[in-house]
């Protein structure tokens, strides 16, 4: 070996890799944490059997779950994507793990790519197990499964760049309360559990151009009606995407 030869060779390892390490990080971080997992398996499970099983909220015709099941995702996918990542990554900017991470090899963009796919992990795992209580609860869904996609990529960009936005801009205790804070508004008033046309009618025609409730509405004419593509709600989500990711790319702060 000549002088100044190395084995193995220092240096950054490659970029698919960094960004496969990040994203298994990411995915246990979000795993272990006792909050995040309130938030994104035990409120949205106890919501759908609760209501599925007693009739607290007139639904319209038909089972309750056949309603329920697609606003819970939604909601599933809105706990993750927005709220969960929003408390984290904000305390993580303020305890300096953004600052430090992002003077490592792994760019910048690659740090925000894998919070994206630690996120998409997390909501398979919601999906799934959501689906298999529903299946157990009587759940029938129907329509097409493209459209169901479409719909989740869609809301989980949507929700991850308003997430993004407010935990790159406000302060830590802020995010925490903000963040929770929408996430029980929504929650009450995106059509998850409460359909929207027990609003008056003023409030419905605002209420609808909320990402949770495209999200849940777009999910529900799907898997409920049979709806083959809900372009209303896939624009609305479209909007939100470009608005949130877009303000998020330009005002977050690493310190």
């Amino acid at each position: 070996m000549s002088a100044g030869t190395y084995a193995p060779r220092p240096g950054a390892a490659p970029l698919p890799r960094m960004i496969g390490a990040q994203t298994a990080l990411e995915t246990r971080m979000l795993l272990r944490n006792g909050e995040q997992l309130l938030l994104t398996v035990i409120i949205p499970t106890l919501l759908l059997v609760l209501f599925s099983a007693v009739d607290i909220v007139d639904t319209g015709a038909g089972r309750s779950v056949d309603f329920l099941a697609p606003g819970i995702l939604a909601l599933a996918v809105m706990s993750t994507a927005f709220t969960g990542q929003a408390i984290a990554t904000g305390f993580e900017r303020r305890y300096g793990v953004l600052k430090r991470l992002g003077a490592s090899p792994l760019p910048r963009w690659g740090l925000m790519t894998a919070k994206t796919l630690a996120v998409l992990v997390t909501e398979v795992l919601q999906v799934v197990l959501l689906t298999v209580i529903a299946f157990a609860l009587g759940w029938s869904p129907h329509g097409n499964p493209l459209a169901v996609l479409l719909l989740l990529v869609l809301g989980t960009a949507a929700f991850s760049g308003l997430g993004l936005l407010m935990s790159g801009t406000l302060k830590a205790e802020a995010t925490l309360a903000a963040a929770n804070l929408v996430f029980l508004l929504l929650l009450v008033g995106g059509g998850v559990v409460v359909p929207l046309d027990k609003f008056p009618d003023a409030a419905q025609s605002v209420l609808g151009l909320l990402p949770i409730a495209a999200l849940s509405d777009g999910l529900r004419d799907v898997l409920q009606h049979g709806a083959r593509m809900p372009w209303g709600d896939l624009g609305i989500l479209a909007v939100w995407t470009v608005l949130g990711l877009g303000a998020a790319a330009k005002f977050f702060r690493w310190e």
